[in-house]
């Protein structure tokens, strides 16, 4: 089984399903594509039914996008349980990853993450600003202080227990750091989506990650 990504600097579609992919405890192994470059345009052309990253190659098939990745990763690896045991909150637990996956555009946009704007460690620019990325920073504090009111008491995550969801915020949770984005003035009045954020920050998938991130060559 091959996962094919983007760099590991700036690829945040990467990340989300490779997270997955360990939560699982799966074996795999990894080929990074540049996806900036000539030769590495060429390649999604040729192995990419979207010519986008990232993609899972096994037992034949390709399985792309993110989202996909992981609900294959659900029904592969049930005992690794992905999505809250709880039917309410499994149900919330979809809506907040497919919000995340399809929507927050405008922040997107204004904190990018390419070769100029990476995801490893904080920027020295200011924190983007303008309506839109208001709005998408006020419904995240809204999203994650209320599944964290409602789901959180069995651990630190946006549902108690670690589950897909965390793995596609995880990248937001990179930028807000990058981008040294104070949630405080953004409707974080009592430090609940700073806190999830920084249990984001501090999995240590995400220091592998980083690591093999920076390792030369």
């Amino acid at each position: 089984m091959e996962l094919i990504i983007g760099p590991r600097l700036y690829s945040t579609w990467s990340l989300r399903p490779w997270l997955v992919l360990k939560r699982c405890g799966a074996d795999f192994t990894v080929r990074e594509i540049d996806i900036h470059a000539p030769e590495g345009q060429a390649e999604l052309a040729r192995i990419s039914p979207s010519r986008l990253v990232p993609l899972l190659k096994v037992e034949g098939e390709t399985v792309w996008d993110s989202m996909a990745i992981s609900v294959w990763c659900a029904e592969r690896y049930p005992e690794a349980k992905l999505w809250p045991a709880d039917a309410h909150a499994r149900w919330l637990a979809r809506s907040a990853a497919c919000e995340m996956h399809g929507g927050f555009t405008a922040l997107r946009t204004a904190c990018g993450m390419g070769p100029d704007h990476t995801m490893i460690g904080p920027d020295r620019s200011q924190p983007p600003t303008g309506d839109a990325v208001e709005r998408g920073l006020r419904r995240l504090v809204d999203l994650w202080s209320g599944m964290r009111d409602r789901f959180g008491a069995a651990g630190p995550y946006l549902f108690g227990d670690w589950s897909v969801p965390d793995a596609f915020f995880t990248p937001v949770a990179t930028r807000i750091r990058h981008y040294q984005i104070d949630l405080a003035d953004h409707g974080d009045t009592d430090g609940v989506a700073r806190a999830y954020v920084e249990t984001l920050l501090a999995q240590l998938d995400l220091a592998t990650w980083t690591a093999d991130a920076l390792k030369p060559g």
